[in-house]
């Protein structure tokens, strides 16, 4: 039973492993997947940020997530994203322009969000000490319905903000953030609470 419980380890692509939260050394054997992967995401945002119109936009953002967007989202470029595969996006989403979002952990942005010009969201780390530096850390950030993120602002790896909250411009946000709340500083602090009907 344990023999078979290791082979399907194994037999995971390092994309599986990475959006499972598994740290990922540089010198896996299996890290040129990731420059492959990332080579063709670049070839595909040259393109999309040189595009003329949203629907064009819509359409190769569509390719280089490997899932459709709904008609309903759009992202104003540039955007940079440096694999775009764990990147899900929900439908009457707005992302104004120069956001990056590093997506290799996964990132998830829920129907009816607001993202800010300049935003970068991280869902990559590297531990501090010097001997594993060079090791990647997945986490996924999750943006809940309705959210708003304020221009400018950077949301770290593993945090999730709330359904409703807000993440005022300049914002630093490393801790999850509480629905209904808005948040703001460096790092993001609870400013006030949102009154919902």
């Amino acid at each position: 039973m344990e023999r078979e419980k290791n082979t399907t380890i194994i037999d995971q692509d390092i994309f599986d492993r990475l959006r499972g939260g598994e740290a990922i050394p540089m010198d896996d054997p299996d890290y040129g997947q990731i420059r492959e992967a990332v080579n063709r995401t670049f070839g595909l945002l040259a393109q999309l940020n040189a595009a003329t119109n949203v629907d064009e936009v819509r359409n190769l953002l569509s390719e280089i997530i490997g899932v459709k967007i709904d008609s309903s989202t759009t992202v104003f470029p540039p955007f940079h994203t440096n694999l775009g595969r764990h990147i899900s996006l929900g439908k009457n989403v707005f992302i104004n322009h120069a956001c990056s979002f590093l997506d290799l952990g996964g990132i998830t942005i829920e129907d009816e969000v607001m993202v800010g010009p300049r935003v970068n969201i991280t869902s990559e780390d590297h531990p501090v000490d010097v001997s594993s530096r060079k090791t990647l850390v997945p986490s996924e950030v999750i943006i809940r319905k309705n959210a708003w993120i304020g221009a400018g602002a950077i949301i770290l790896p593993g945090v999730t903000v709330g359904e409703n909250s807000v993440v005022a411009a300049g914002a630093v946000v490393r801790k999850d953030v509480p629905p209904n709340t808005v948040v703001g500083g460096v790092p993001a602090k609870i400013l006030k609470e949102i009154l919902t009907k």
